[in-house]
């Protein structure tokens, strides 16, 4: 056994976080994330909206990466990306994915599951025109998921684009939003001797209702 492995085993936190009951549980799965994400703000768990977001490609190999939640409406988790990078061409050849929501540092952590559309190109465009400037030059600037020769390269790419479109650029057309419509909702909690609660919504087929259930650690 190496000596990094051995420290890795004996990395352990113990939760003590007080135990999870069904009945704590908003009824409605969205109400509840909301909730647990205001206390993750409250908490100053850094970037709270953050996520892992998990797809598959045309071999159904996974890979995940960070992502941002920028909205939550008409029950569907949005964010923002580049249409012609690696998770989307993920999610044209397979529209699900999975969004994990680490706050560890509350002792929580929340999975969502479900089918993944992009948004109307208005909603793309408002959101768009709600970033810091620099971020919307950034977007015409990286090509994502792209080789890239050197540093150097996208430092120019980027003052090229801000010489060219100036202050107020346009949305890119390969730039926009998907929604996650989730079909399965988990909310996990750390418990002491590893009893942690896990409550999982599921959505009941043809009913629009949500079940939510208690599974084992």
């Amino acid at each position: 056994m190496t000596d990094l492995t051995q420290q890795l085993q004996d990395m352990r936190e113990e939760y003590d976080g007080k135990p999870l009951f069904k009945a704590d549980l908003d009824d409605c799965p969205f109400a509840q994330f909301s909730s647990w994400l205001i206390e993750a703000q409250q908490a100053k768990v850094p970037d709270p909206n953050a996520c892992s977001l998990g797809t598959v490609d045309e071999n159904a190999k996974p890979m995940a990466r960070a992502v941002l939640l920028k909205g939550m409406e008409d029950e569907m988790f949005t964010f923002y990306t580049n249409y012609k990078s690696r998770k989307a061409r993920h999610l044209e050849n397979n529209p699900y994915a999975t969004m994990h929501f680490p706050w560890f540092s509350m002792e929580r952590q929340v999975i969502v599951s479900g089918k993944v559309t992009k948004v109307a190109v208005d909603q793309s465009d408002e959101y768009f025109q709600s970033r810091p400037l620099m971020s919307r030059l950034g977007a015409w600037a990286s090509r994502q998921s792209e080789v890239l020769d050197s540093r150097e390269t996208l430092e120019k790419a980027f003052i090229d684009a801000r010489d060219k479109l100036g202050e107020q650029p346009e949305k890119p057309p390969h730039w926009g939003g998907y929604a996650l419509e989730p079909d399965s909702i988990e909310f996990w909690q750390g418990g002491p001797s590893r009893l942690h609660d896990r409550f999982i919504y599921r959505l009941t087929n043809g009913e629009n209702l949500w079940n939510v259930e208690r599974f084992y650690p």
